[in-house]
């Protein structure tokens, strides 16, 4: 069991390694009274938790080209308090400005309308961000029947002034759950503003420590060990008596580059009222198949293998995956999902749809072959299918497909001699095999 290592030495230790390590800087807002104003925020109001002087400056950098009225009117936009909606319809709302921008309007100086997108945040080039960790920021409740009147989250990291990530820290010898329990539940209820932009919450002991949706019960909160590479070895006994755990969940999402990426591939609504958040191993997983395909020409499209063990979360890496080639790549690709049961072909399908990821327009579930055929041809987006409709051309049992002449099917049917990726490619058709074996591909 580790030593005795107190709130205050966590937080200050993570602040440090923020600082000094991820180029963040850090501001420390904690005052004697909850309403006092001059926290060093910037803030007129209490309740805000958005910092608006760093938005607008922020944007006006990143968007030289808007006029600075037509920014200020961004900011109020994403400064509403949202008072009417249901905390996840606020966050799924913000998540979406925040990841696409904000549409706006407005006429030049030769008095002609223009149309622009203002970016919040520049996803393709971190260093054009400017990164905030805040301490002990004191956020008047905004509800009517507060708990308590003010809240005081130990951490939150902005970027461009926006609150991303919170964090709450205990003393190593108290259970983490209370954590929950007792202050994220709270702050939800209270302070519910402060999640409205919130990409995930991290909740640490030093000795263990959690990443979560703000939405997610306790249960479906996970831990985060590797940072870089899915091969790193993991020493759970000595992570425990060292206290390093909150060192690794920082270093694997809090750095700016892993922090956008996560932002803006890794986070899904379902069905407008669940939030999905990618899990350690579905991000480097993920990853690895994305760095692969933009190198596809070097392994001859073969992008390797994902493994997965059973409710590890196949359909939604299937759909990271896909999603973050549709918005990072270009190029005219479509996606083949070939499964080997119907209620699994089903389930994806649905998870796809249900996530936005595709709309139904451009998913396709066809019945046989000469149906895929049709339907890739057609430059539906994804594909889904059974290996059963295969058969015919695959000499083995189904729990024993090979990819490769999966993708050769694929190939032939498309009348093409080029093979490509999955984690396979068939001329701009990635091939996702979603067969489930018994080693729990």
């Amino acid at each position: 069991m580790a030593n005795f290592i107190s709130e205050d030495d966590i937080e200050q230790a993570l602040l440090q390694n923020l600082q000094h390590l991820y180029g963040f800087d850090v501001l420390d807002c904690f005052t004697s009274r909850p309403d006092d104003i001059n926290d060093g925020s910037q803030r007129s109001d209490k309740r805000d938790v958005v910092f608006a002087d760093r938005l607008q400056a922020a944007c006006e950098t990143l968007n030289p080209g808007v006029p600075v009225a037509t920014i200020e009117q961004v900011v109020a936009k994403i400064m509403d308090r949202r008072s009417t909606m249901s905390p996840i319809a606020a966050n799924r709302e913000l998540d979406g400005l925040i990841r696409e921008g904000v549409s706006v309007e407005f006429d030049d100086a030769a008095g002609i309308k223009q149309h622009e997108v203002v970016r919040l945040i520049d996803f393709d080039t971190p260093a054009n961000n400017k990164y905030l960790a805040v301490s002990q920021l004191w956020i008047q409740a905004s509800v009517q029947a507060p708990k308590a009147g003010y809240r005081r989250p130990d951490v939150i990291l902005y970027v461009n002034g926006l609150p991303l990530v919170f964090v709450e820290l205990k003393n190593s010898n108290i259970k983490l759950r209370s954590a929950y329990d007792d202050n994220l539940f709270n702050y939800k209820h209270d302070i519910p503003q402060l999640f409205h932009c919130n990409a995930f919450c991290l909740l640490s002991n030093a000795i263990e420590t959690k990443v979560g949706s703000f939405t997610a019960g306790w249960e479906h909160f996970f831990n985060w060990l590797r940072v870089d590479n899915e091969k790193e070895q993991v020493n759970r006994k000595a992570i425990a008596e060292q206290g390093t755990s909150l060192e690794l969940a920082a270093a694997g999402l809090c750095q700016p580059h892993k922090l956008l990426d996560y932002m803006e591939n890794f986070i899904l609504f379902h069905k407008e009222s669940s939030k999905i958040i990618a899990q350690n191993h579905q991000f480097m997983g993920v990853n690895n198949a994305f760095e692969r395909f933009l190198n596809r020409d070097k392994y001859d499209g073969k992008l390797g293998v994902f493994w997965h063990t059973q409710g590890s979360g196949k359909s939604f890496s299937m759909i990271f995956y896909a999603r973050k080639i549709f918005r990072k790549v270009t190029g005219n690709f479509s996606f083949v999902v070939v499964t080997d049961r119907q209620d699994l072909d089903g389930q994806i399908y649905r998870n796809f749809l249900n996530t936005r990821t595709v709309k139904e327009k451009d998913a396709a579930q066809p019945a046989n072959a000469e149906e895929m055929r049709k339907f890739l041809g057609q430059n539906k987006k994804v594909v889904f299918t059974l290996i059963q409709y295969l058969r015919g051309v695959i000499d083995m049992h189904v729990e024993q497909a090979d990819i490769d002449k999966i993708s050769q099917k694929i190939s032939e049917l498309l009348d093409e001699s080029v093979v490509v990726p999955t984690f396979r490619i068939a001329k701009e058709k990635i091939i996702i095999n979603g067969i489930i074996s018994q080693s729990g591909v």
